[in-house]
């Protein structure tokens, strides 16, 4: 009987470490190919790493919560034990080899959803299907995740079409004159989360002011709308839920299929809002111990530690410099409404995201070099480079259970507006079910970090490494603003914008953001 030794494997490019985050197997169990030997986590995913032998587990190399080098060896199995190649037959042949030599890295098929070492018995080496679902850790109590969420999720604006319908829906049949519509499935994965909405972030259908009324008009559609809109949609068994519950609907966040609260978003957020309340109650700990016993001490591995090391080299390898610009979005919300309801768009989420990437793609083409890379010693001889890409893998900065992630759209620039945004709600899933690859996250060339879904106006964001551009999507909400001599209320978002100075001089990055926002005050110029 000959025992062997599994090392840790590179699942990814350039892997160098991981933590074992859970066994499931334990001394004495019987493995056959391909059977899950434990969970890992890398910087940028969480995996399950299958046995690429058959045989009888003798010993467990690594605790878990341990962080580990790629190479050490972190199981022995032996190999002969009967009935361990799956039918109950004849034990699988032995390797020639006593340990297992390292993975290569993996390929990736156009779509990045099945990795299989080339040529190689294992089944994959991709994240696990409830990644999110793993061993609670200990986080700071108070702590805010400082990152963009991938989208709008279903923007700051709902759906008045889909409201109207919801409405109706809560009429008894016998007073209805009209059959309301049947919803579409929504062609995502599952259902992503959706940020509740208040009156400020309704759509208006602005009126032109051309006499001394339109002013007035105008503010009385957009109450009329505003107040539709503060009516979040729900099933009235929901509602009576969340009464006996004392939740305001207006405080969940929903992810029903149109856009609607359901008993599961109940449930989730009075656990969540439980835990928060204990959290908070023993956070400050007991206040006679001294100052130094009241410490927590939280080890960054992971995620955590791979973002620090790349935002820390960002900031302070590439320049920084920063600019903002206020735009008037009033009628990318009156496009995205009229979206949401075109029937080309049927079971498609739709947010001023959407609008605000293909700006981006419309922009780069205009202000090529926002969309390169900086190259030192390119050439081997101390000479730096620019490397302008005639191609856009337009990033989206997703906050998820893990960290954040910047997974990009490949060829983005290829892409229909139906086509991206079908991209931009898959990518959103996948990031926060903990689905994506590793390959997912690489090659990019500019980046979009959604600050606004969060109720930020503006910031600072720092450049993903290997990119010389990201701009920062601020909330939309009606402001006052000045339209041909009167003032007004208006769908109001401010864009900011960070370069790489060795790249982008002040002009070019002014001349970039100002055509982003001219895409988002007038849509139509995508058309041209």
């Amino acid at each position: 009987m000959t025992v062997k030794k599994f090392n840790l494997p590179d699942v990814g490019e350039g892997l160098t470490e991981a933590e074992v985050v859970a066994w499931k197997v334990k001394p004495g169990d019987v493995v056959a190919i391909n059977d899950v030997l434990c969970e890992i986590e890398t910087a940028k995913s969480l995996v399950e790493l299958p046995s690429p032998f058959a045989g009888t587990v003798t010993e467990l190399l690594v605790e878990e919560g341990i962080t580990v080098e790629v190479g050490t060896a972190i199981i022995a199995v032996a190999e002969g034990a009967e009935g361990t190649d799956g039918a109950g037959g004849d034990a699988a042949p032995a390797a020639p080899a006593v340990e297992m030599p390292l993975y290569g890295k993996l390929p990736a098929d156009d779509d990045h959803d099945d990795n299989r070492p080339a040529g190689g018995p294992l089944v994959g080496s991709g994240p696990k299907a409830d990644a999110v679902k793993r061993r609670a850790r200990k986080r700071p109590a108070g702590s805010v995740e400082a990152a963009a969420v991938a989208e709008n999720a279903e923007g700051t604006v709902q759906d008045h079409q889909a409201l109207l319908e919801a409405q109706a829906a809560e009429v008894p049949a016998s007073h209805r004159t009209t059959p309301p519509r049947t919803a579409v499935a929504p062609v995502t994965e599952a259902p992503v989360a959706q940020v509740p909405v208040t009156p400020a972030q309704a759509p208006q259908a602005t009126q032109p002011a051309g006499t001394p009324t339109a002013a007035s008009r105008g503010a009385a559609i957009s109450g009329t709308i505003s107040g539709l809109v503060n009516k979040v949609l729900a099933k009235p068994p929901v509602r009576k839920f969340a009464r006996d519950l004392g939740i305001d609907l207006a405080d969940v966040v929903a992810t029903g299929q149109r856009g609607e609260v359901t008993r599961e978003d109940l449930v989730s957020y009075q656990a969540q809002r439980d835990a928060e309340h204990d959290q908070a109650d023993s956070f400050w700990g007991a206040s006679k111990k001294p100052q130094d016993q009241r410490v927590e001490r939280l080890p960054v591995k992971g995620v955590r530690k791979a973002t620090a090391k790349a935002m820390v080299e960002s900031a302070f390898s590439a320049p920084h410099v920063s600019i903002f610009v206020d735009v008037d979005a009033s009628r990318t919300m009156e496009f995205v409404k009229r979206l949401k309801v075109s029937r080309d768009f049927e079971g498609i989420k739709v947010s001023p995201l959407l609008i605000l990437a293909k700006a981006v793609i419309w922009a780069a083409a205009r202000n090529p070099s926002v969309n390169a890379t900086w190259v030192d010693n390119a050439d081997g001889n101390g000479n730096a480079e620019i490397q302008v890409k005639h191609y856009m893998n337009l990033g989206i900065a997703a906050a998820t259970p893990r960290g954040l992630m910047v997974p990009n759209i490949k060829d983005a620039q290829d892409l229909s507006l139906k086509e991206l945004a079908l991209a931009l709600n898959e990518l959103a899933t996948k990031a926060r079910a903990g689905k994506t690859q590793p390959a997912e996250m690489q090659g990019g060339s500019l980046t979009i970090t959604n600050i606004g879904a969060l109720g930020i106006d503006t910031g600072t964001p720092i450049i993903n490494p290997g990119e010389v551009a990201i701009i920062a999507f601020g909330t939309i909400k009606q402001k006052p603003w000045v339209l041909d001599g009167e003032v007004i209320p208006r769908w109001i978002t401010t864009l900011g914008g960070s370069f790489d100075h060795r790249v982008v001089d002040g002009d070019l990055s002014a001349r970039f953001m100002a055509d982003v926002a001219a895409i988002l005050e007038e849509p139509a110029l995508l058309l041209d």
